[in-house]
């Protein structure tokens, strides 16, 4: 089915203010949710609302919270999100971070216990959008692990996202933002959703054998995803998790921590004003001359053209926007039943779920 994106997010919206959260709030969370999957992340999109709603509901997410100061040191800062919506808290810390880069030139932030971030992409737009170039180290945690090691067979760690984004004064910016599992865990769960397989090399069964199937990670025997890029992908999700998690939030993957049935980010974000290198102009000369130069690629037999890092998302964004989002039947059930639990009328619910 397809679904237009201002009547998705207002549904959404009604959802989470019937939960508790205040109407600014569940507005900004239910636009996040709803931008995801107009760029093709269906894996951090609306599928989302019934985690949401059921930690909402067990007390580990608080719809009141806001993103607190709890350390300050110039250009070295720690924010508490407090267990609020990601969302919120998570672009609360952001604003801090390139207000303060606009004084020092550049900005290390730890960003600590927030609910579920959502797309980490949309952070590093944020600061693209100030002119600030910014790098993401993310963990995720409150839950079991999902990932394996390279090499290994069990579970040991979780996607882990990283992210880069480059600004640019011409043109849209460069944004790498991806998981450093094979694929995102909520690309796993939509194919689950749709009883589709998944990518070659994506996931592993319980024997340690390559397999297709999605239900190695939602049905006993469990297996599951492995690394992108054998070891180099793997390299990088360490990172992540003693950068984001050990450093900024005192908490990883590791067993001595709680695992609630949750999903708990702690992010470190590197926000760098680029004007306190010099050359602006060099810089962004430079950037769009080598975007050019990439473009310019002759593609490879049956490929239309060669992108960027950010080019799809667009595309997504601009063929969505037109024509609906696409939702699946099991992933719509999910949202209609979590609306239900949280109080939303059956009036409301049965005037969209036409």
């Amino acid at each position: 089915m397809l679904i237009d994106q201002t009547r998705l997010t207002d549904f959404v919206r009604r959802i989470f203010t019937s939960v508790g959260a205040a109407d600014d709030k569940a507005a900004k969370v239910a636009r996040h949710l709803v931008a995801a999957n107009l760029k093709g992340h269906d894996s951090h999109g609306v599928g989302m609302v019934p985690a949401y709603v059921g930690n909402i509901r067990a007390g580990h997410l608080d719809v009141e919270a806001e993103a607190e100061l709890v350390r300050d040191r110039g250009a070295v800062m720690l924010v508490d999100g407090r267990f609020g919506f990601g969302q919120v808290v998570g672009s609360q810390a952001t604003e801090m971070a390139i207000e303060r880069a606009r004084e020092t030139g550049m900005v290390c932030m730890g960003v600590r216990n927030c609910h579920h971030l959502g797309r980490i992409g949309s952070y590093g737009e944020q600061c693209a959008e100030a002119g600030m170039v910014s790098i993401h180290f993310v963990n995720v945690v409150g839950h079991g692990p999902l990932v394996s090691p390279f090499a290994g067979r069990e579970r040991r760690m979780s996607t882990n996202p990283f992210c880069c984004v480059v600004p640019r004064t011409d043109g849209p910016p460069v944004v790498l933002d991806m998981a450093t599992s094979a694929i995102a865990q909520g690309k796993v769960r939509v194919a689950y959703m749709k009883e589709v397989e998944v990518p070659d090399g994506a996931l592993i069964d319980h024997a340690g054998k390559p397999t297709n199937d999605p239900k190695v990670m939602f049905e006993e025997p469990f297996g599951s995803l492995g690394p992108f890029g054998a070891h180099k992908g793997y390299g990088l999700a360490v990172m992540c998790e003693l950068l984001g998690g050990g450093l900024a939030g005192e908490w990883t993957a590791q067993p001595d921590r709680p695992r609630e049935n949750t999903i708990v980010n702690h992010m470190l974000m590197l926000v760098l004003d680029p004007a306190a290198f010099g050359s602006l102009e060099g810089f962004q000369q430079e950037v769009t001359a080598m975007v050019d130069y990439l473009h310019s690629t002759t593609p490879a037999e049956g490929v239309d053209r060669v992108r960027v890092p950010g080019d799809p998302e667009r595309e997504s964004l601009e063929e969505r926007s037109r024509d609906g989002i696409p939702i699946d039947e099991n992933s719509w059930k999910g949202i209609l039943k979590a609306a239900e639990v949280a109080g939303v009328s059956d009036a409301e619910i049965a005037a969209l779920g036409a």
